[in-house]
């Protein structure tokens, strides 16, 4: 089997521990069946919502007896419907995302894919929806959100297929994301974000407009924020090809600087959008990461918007 099948994307010792930990919506979703998220519209389960008057063509079993026999008017009464939740995976494969780190750890490519496809295969366990967009020059493969598990199989096999190379083209795969997806969906984008944030904003509201739940993991490895290099050192851009030679001593100044008004203008991003934002460092577990995200989403499950 090819070094990155779908079974390589999956560790069962991971799946395991994160299968006890529910992946919930922080808003209202419109599923196409029953499940564990909550609606805006309303439905039959046993949570109450509210009261609404009568009128007619309603189910006359809805109506409220007791409520009609303190005020001699009729009411209905409301439940919350619960629904599955769609999750569409954005995962950046342009060719920045093939950086590895010089100590040998995880390369940003691999880390991505088995986030994604860990995500997806949670929501998959648990009746949700899923489908996956490529982002990149030569990855513009979409798979639709549907359900089951030959599903998962083709979701997974999209993922293990992606391969970090080109110019990135996450503004635009995020806006045809916003327009294709016709219904509310826990929109998850995996990637470094070296995009402008004043565009990247751009494309998190025009998300947002559409009602859909964001999630950002943000793939950082600790060198590109230390910039400790200490020799000088030949630079290579990894969407675009071009190099340069340069003494590390001489740039770093500079290079943090923009480093740290980068993070800055993204924080304001993520502030003025509401996106739910998770910087993830290559030295850490994935798994941790996917823990934290999971728990941070318990106390936040979808209020009605």
């Amino acid at each position: 089997m090819p070094e990155n099948a779908p079974n390589t994307l999956l560790e069962p010792a991971v799946l395991s521990r994160l299968l006890a930990l529910p992946l919930n919506a922080r808003q209202a979703m419109l599923g196409n069946v029953s499940g564990r998220h909550r609606s805006p519209v309303r439905g039959s389960s046993i949570e109450f919502a509210q009261y609404r008057k009568y009128v007619p063509g309603d189910d006359t079993r809805r109506l409220d007896w007791r409520t009609w026999g303190r005020t001699d008017r009729f009411y209905i009464k409301e439940f919350e419907a619960d629904t599955n939740l769609r999750l569409a995976l954005i995962v950046d494969a342009s060719g920045s995302m093939g950086y590895g780190a010089p100590n040998g750890g995880m390369a940003r490519m691999e880390f991505a894919r088995k986030l994604a496809g860990t995500l997806g295969y949670l929501a998959a366990q648990q009746g949700d929806a899923l489908g996956v967009w490529g982002v990149g020059a030569d990855h513009r493969k979409k798979i639709p959100v549907k359900r089951g598990a030959a599903h998962l199989r083709l979701v997974l096999d999209q993922l293990s297929q992606l391969e970090a190379k080109g110019e990135t083209t996450i503004l635009q795969s995020l806006h045809e994301a916003a327009e294709q997806i016709s219904q509310r969906a826990l929109v998850v984008v995996v990637s470094d974000f070296f995009v402008q944030p004043a565009e990247l904003k751009g494309a998190l509201q025009h998300l947002r407009f559409r009602k859909h739940d964001i999630a950002l993991f943000h793939l950082l490895d600790p060198i590109e924020l230390d910039f400790n290099f200490d020799r000088p050192a030949r630079f290579e851009d990894m969407e675009g090809g071009e190099t340069v030679l340069a003494d590390p001593s001489l740039i770093a100044p500079r290079y943090k600087e923009v480093v740290r008004q980068y993070l800055t203008e993204m924080d304001e991003v993520i502030r003025t959008t509401g996106a739910d934002y998770h910087r993830a460092m290559l030295s850490d577990s994935y798994e941790d990461i996917l823990a934290r995200f999971l728990l941070s989403r318990l106390q936040k499950k979808g209020g009605r918007k």
